[in-house]
């Protein structure tokens, strides 16, 4: 019993110890992390969504951002494109009616135009 407490004990400071010694090596680290994020480019983390509201009238490169897909996706890119969205933004499941109506709006646009 006591050299199960001891092994215990042992284990425990040997994982604060080894906690301390990795908070410090980070805090030396942290400069080159940061120099490393920077190098990355904008649209690696996040700077390539787009910035701004929707237009009055949908066009066809505003029905691509939206989908996320190119503005010469097949239908079938389109289909699963909008299909994913619509699972996330459904208004029966919490998502936004005006952003549903969007999303279908754009899918309807694009698909309209690969008709054609």
């Amino acid at each position: 019993m006591a050299s199960s407490m001891v092994a215990v004990g042992l284990a425990l400071a040997a994982a604060g110890f080894a906690g301390r010694y990795a908070l410090q090596a980070m805090k030396q680290m942290e400069p080159q992390v940061k120099q490393a994020l920077m190098s990355f480019p904008k649209t690696t983390f996040g700077g390539g969504y787009y910035r701004g509201g929707f237009e009055p009238k949908m066009n066809k490169r505003e029905a691509s951002l939206i989908l996320g897909v190119s503005p010469t996706a097949n239908k079938n890119k389109i289909r699963e494109a909008h299909r994913k969205l619509m699972i996330l933004n459904h208004p029966d499941r919490g998502g936004s009616p005006y952003l549903a109506a969007k999303i279908n709006e754009a899918k309807d646009l694009m698909d309209g135009q690969i008709k054609k």
